[in-house]
């Protein structure tokens, strides 16, 4: 068997290894290297602005209006001003990066926030040589009180509570402190350049069981009424067909699926309607069920079924009231399925397959840790002042838990060394890591409507890892423009993935992917296609709410919302997938008809001598089979990949795609192109459709002559081989299979001399069959 050679990447598209001094090379005992050894250190001085008190009244109104300044070099932090309070309590954290700092003094100055000019109200100076070093676990410096010192150093009314200390981004205080690197951030700003870590919502399936409803009151009662179920859950609506009892006691037993997230907010809305024209509705009632109230199930076990009322409200005098006449009611079973899991990005990149249920969870089997290092070579994502610039931070997502970095203020090679870590339930899951540019440093309504631009991402599949060994790799960021494929730089990460039972991991590879529910009462594609939209609609919007907020766009892009959208690029490059899988078997169809044809009298004849082994010793097949991919799977260990996989831009198409193709990829749905182009589209279309038609039809045509067979349609053909079938069992009856084997084989590898060029008896008996290809249109 040969091996197969991939050609070389492009080397601006290729991974390269690198070497990050993680850990900031501490030693073994060094307590940073057990809690953040994934990324580099980085030194920031941390001041704590906690409070002060007996602040003297400064302006002529006899009142203070107290803020503090917080000034190194050239670098200028300010908390928030108090009207008329001498004693103000701020508790803000300041962080100023160490290899940005040319001062040797830190001031720290209280001021009087007036009209004209803000006056100084005392001062608290502090040489950096001098301020102590703090490392965690080690527990927070405890504030200290310093009294004020006015120009000339000497002391003056007012004192100040302070912690000044060095530490790393391992700091408890980093998240949430004022950084110098965001200087020029406005305050109202300041909440979207954080970084943050969400969790997603838990999502349920809910299946609502429409089973009847009783004692309708249509307003025509001299018709048939054709009454039909729509349920509302928030933004999802669905609706039964049209019930084949045309009664005022229809039924329909019929499952609608719906997604929901906890908390539940939206209560579902069942609406019984009567179609009385075409285009018009009416509705004989309502039910408004709070999902906090439906039965939760872990199996495929009934919950009981439940009655309810239906509510009609009637216009009387221009406003709508209830009918409490109204006496109708509708039979459901309604309850929230505990057992599937809820697909809500795509099933080849799955982070997450656990059920929703946490009573069927299983323990982990290890740990994921990620250190975002940094990115190089960002391009400019927009321009500011007249100049191109990018405010890049990282979103990564495994599991339920999202974690976003803060962002990095106009730099295009940003540095994050930031690192989280996930609880691994299966190995067979993946973790997607996506840069981005932000667009919301002005906060408020400056940036209403602005989008985060994607940088790119990079999908990591956590069972092409090794255990224990941790990668340090930088990765290509690239994206599909419609103008083509685009490296937009490089983002540096280190992973490494821990195993906590290697026995429980490897059992893990031989149970279901998916929970049992999904294969013991399993979704149609089009259903789980539809509740997976739901459910993406609703991990955004929920994210989109948190502080800072983690936008619609940047979700979307992450969960890949439109993987399910036509692209002739793609389907180019599945094809060739296909014909790469089949590449092998085609290869030893090659090598044995080279077999068969004697091009290599050695190798035939050791062939034969295997051939005689094997039909002397059945025995031996099996064994031999088995040994033989045993030892091509230790040959190929020589050449196992050292690298995680990542984008292909070749294995993709993205390089040789044309850019009419790449402009129909990035079309709206529906289309938003001129007539013409689409008209071009629809007839490439068809000459790609009519294509496949045609490999179908004969597909089709092979497996309809083989019923023909037996099916008495050709009544010579069947005859013929329904006699042969006969002559052939008795044959093989009185003749050992030793021998038959054997004659066989010789028949198969005779030598060129005793072939014909001619197709066979049997190859032109299979050919004259008949198909049902006369009795198409």
């Amino acid at each position: 068997m040969q091996r197969v050679v991939v050609p070389p990447r492009p080397e601006e598209y290729s991974l390269k290894e690198t070497t990050p001094h993680l850990g900031g090379g501490g030693a073994a005992g060094d307590k940073l290297t057990t809690t953040y050894d994934l990324v580099e250190q980085m030194q920031y001085l941390y001041v704590r602005v906690v409070k002060a008190k007996d602040l003297p009244t400064k302006d002529v109104t006899g009142s203070c209006d107290p803020f503090v300044e917080v000034k190194l070099g050239n670098y200028k932090g300010t908390t928030r001003h108090f009207e008329k309070k001498t004693n103000p309590e701020w508790n803000q954290v300041f962080a100023f990066s160490k290899e940005r700092i040319q001062a040797s003094h830190l001031e720290v100055v209280v001021k009087d926030k007036d009209f004209v000019k803000d006056d100084i109200i005392g001062r608290v100076v502090f040489d950096l040589t001098e301020i102590p070093k703090r490392v965690p676990p080690d527990s927070p410096l405890a504030p200290q009180w310093y009294r004020l010192e006015d120009r000339k150093g000497d002391k003056v009314k007012g004192e100040l509570m302070l912690a000044v200390w060095w530490g790393t981004q391992a700091d408890e205080a980093f998240p949430d402190a004022w950084h110098s690197d965001a200087a020029t951030v406005p305050s109202d700003g300041l909440a979207n350049i954080r970084s943050k870590v969400y969790l997603t919502p838990k999502l349920w399936y809910v299946r609502v069981n429409i089973i009847e409803a009783q004692d309708l009151q249509p307003s025509d009662k001299s018709r048939f009424p054709e009454v039909y179920v729509k349920a509302i859950l928030g933004n999802q609506a669905l609706r039964t067909r049209v019930s084949p009892s045309r009664t005022i006691n229809p039924m329909w037993n019929e499952d609608l699926m719906f997604v929901a997230a906890e908390p539940f907010e939206e209560h579902l809305v069942l609406s019984v309607e009567d179609r009385v024209a075409p285009n018009k509705d009416e509705v004989l009632g309502k039910a408004i069920i709070p999902l906090q109230n439906v039965d939760r199930r872990l199996d495929y076990k009934a919950v009981n079924t439940r009655w309810y009322n239906l509510e009609k409200h009637v216009t009387v005098d221009g406003e709508q009231k209830k009918d409490t006449k109204f006496s109708s009611r509708i039979h459901v079973r309604i309850c929230l399925e505990g057992g599937y899991h809820v697909l809500d990005e795509s099933t080849h990149y799955s982070s997450d397959l656990r059920p929703t249920a946490k009573q069927l969870w299983k323990q982990s089997i290890g740990v994921l840790e990620l250190g975002i290092l940094s990115a190089q070579g960002l391009l400019p994502m927009k321009t500011k002042d007249g100049r191109g610039t990018t405010d890049a931070y990282c979103v990564a997502k495994y599991g339920q838990k999202w974690v976003r970095t803060r962002t990095i203020i106009d730099s295009f090679t940003p540095k994050w060394n930031e690192q989280y870590t996930w609880e691994v339930y299966d190995p067979c899951t993946v973790i997607t890591i996506g840069v981005f540019d932000n667009c919301h440093l002005q906060g408020g309504e400056k940036a209403a409507g602005a989008r985060d631009n994607r940088i790119g991402k990079v999908r990591i599949r956590l069972s092409t890892l090794e255990t224990d060994r941790v990668y340090t790799h930088s990765y290509p960021l690239i994206v599909l423009l419609p103008s083509g494929v685009k490296k937009m730089g490089e983002v540096q990460l280190a992973v490494r993935f821990t195993c906590s039972s290697l026995l429980n991991m490897l059992h893990l590879y031989s149970q279901p992917l998916l929970p049992k529910m999904h294969y013991l009462h399993p979704l149609s594609v089009m259903q789980l296609d539809n509740l997976r939209h739901q459910a993406i609609q609703i991990v955004s919007m929920r994210l989109g709410r948190a502080e800072p907020p983690l936008r619609k766009e940047v979700v979307e892009y992450m969960l890949d919302v439109d993987s399910h959208m036509w692209s002739m690029r793609k389907s180019k490059a599945n094809f060739f997938r296909i014909m790469g899988v089949l590449g092998p078997l085609i290869a030893v169809g090659k090598w044995f008809d080279q077999i068969c044809h004697w091009k290599n009298p050695l190798t035939t004849i050791l062939i034969h001598i295997l051939f005689v082994i094997l039909v002397l010793y059945p025995e031996l097949i099996l064994p031999t089979i088995f040994l033989y991919l045993f030892l091509i799977g230790v040959w190929y260990y020589r050449w196992r990949p050292r690298q995680p996989p990542h984008m292909d831009t070749r294995l993709s198409h993205a390089e040789t795609a044309h850019p009419d193709e790449l402009d129909e990829e990035f079309d709206t749905f529906p289309t938003s192109r001129p007539p013409d182009i689409i008209r071009m589209r629809y007839d490439r279309l068809r000459s790609v459709a009519g294509r496949v038609q045609t490999v179908v039809g004969d597909l089709a045509t092979q497996g309809e002559r083989l019923q023909s067979l037996l099916s008495w349609r050709d009544p010579r053909a069947t005859a013929l081989f329904v006699v042969f079938c006969l002559i052939a069992a008795i044959v093989l009856y009185v003749t050992p299979f030793r021998v038959v084997a054997f004659l066989t084989g010789l028949y198969v590898l005779r030598h060129p001399r005793f072939r014909h060029k001619l197709p066979s008896v049997p190859l032109n008996f299979f050919r004259r069959l008949p198909a049902r290809t006369d009795s198409m249109l």
